[in-house]
């Protein structure tokens, strides 16, 4: 059944010193999908911008793009947004992993049709998707001559989320998933990069994915504000016909993503659609806090203040 959220997502910087001169780029307006749909939106920035330009970035994911031209010692960001989610439809086969893999490469004399060309985007290596062989031999079990391209995702997506151990602090937003694979440590951003570069590295496309997920409070308490955090998962292309041929997986939870799952925008990987980016002149050193709210419309919530996050 479709679930209607309201999530609320403040980012929040204290500079040692005055910032003169900023630029920033902004993923914080979710994406409108056939399963997703955007009610409300709204973006509120302290101090006011001396610009903002709302586009589309080059993946169709709604960005923001500020600059500042006068002094200021803090930025504040806030997006709050009301979204409708559905569990989409189910796929219960596809192709064997081979062919699609084979659909993927290039061949001189072949006509390359729209929804391959789209794919072949996220065939490529990419700053935190590398393509090594290190990653097409963890992932090789997974994937025997002939399996099903759903069946083989859903055994590397299992086997990711009990190899690596979910460990906040274990890595930073900078970190090589090569260290990742050899560490077997990381946050969601880093299981996606890692579920990405084995799937690269065996010739399929995939893309990673950036949102929220709906975290369930301990029995008999309410949920907190500031529970919750920003979240990141992957989908590969999978071609059988189907309106929609990209399936996602989340290896930080062993499951196919459904109703809890809010897309904010996809990318080759995490530096695509980082929530918030820019450059700064001044400044010095800063303090960063991120929390993230992610309600049903339909409970009570006790207010709790934020939490700060990290990465993922």
């Amino acid at each position: 059944m479709p679930r209607r959220y309201e999530i609320t997502h403040d980012t929040t910087y204290i500079y040692h010193s005055p910032v003169v001169l900023s630029q920033q780029r902004l993923h914080l307006i979710p994406r409108a999908l056939s399963w997703q749909q955007v009610s409300e939106q709204a973006l509120e920035i302290w101090p006011p911008p001396s610009l903002r330009l709302d586009q589309s970035d080059g993946f169709g994911n709604p960005l923001t793009l500020l600059q500042f031209h006068e002094a200021h010692e803090s930025l504040r960001v806030r997006s709050r947004m009301v979204v409708v989610v559905d569990d989409g439809t189910a796929r219960l086969n596809s192709p064997d992993w081979e062919r699609v893999a084979a659909r993927l490469q290039f061949r001189r004399e072949e006509v390359v049709d729209g929804p391959v060309l789209e794919a072949a985007r996220f065939r490529f290596a990419s700053p935190f998707g590398r393509i090594k062989s290190d990653f097409a031999a963890y992932a090789a079990d997974c994937f025997p001559s002939g399996r099903p391209l759903l069946d083989a995702v859903s055994a590397l997506n299992h086997k990711i989320h009990r190899d690596i151990r979910f460990q906040p602090g274990a890595t930073s937003v900078a970190t090589p998933v090569i260290d990742v694979l050899r560490c077997r440590r990381g946050v969601c951003q880093d299981l996606a990069h890692l579920m990405i570069a084995c799937l690269r590295s065996l010739g399929l496309a995939a893309r990673y994915v950036s949102g929220y997920i709906l975290t369930t409070p301990p029995a008999g308490q309410a949920r907190l504000v500031g529970a919750d955090a920003s979240h990141a998962w992957v989908s590969v292309w999978c071609p059988d016909g189907a309106e929609d041929e990209w399936l996602a997986f989340d290896p930080t939870n062993d499951l196919m993503p459904g109703n809890q799952h809010v897309t904010l925008g996809w990318g080759r990987d995490f530096s695509d659609v980082s929530p918030l980016r820019g450059m700064i002149h001044g400044g010095g050193a800063h303090q960063l806090s991120v929390a993230v709210t992610m309600r049903p419309l339909d409970e009570l919530v006790l207010d709790a203040g934020p939490r700060v996050d990290g990465p993922g």
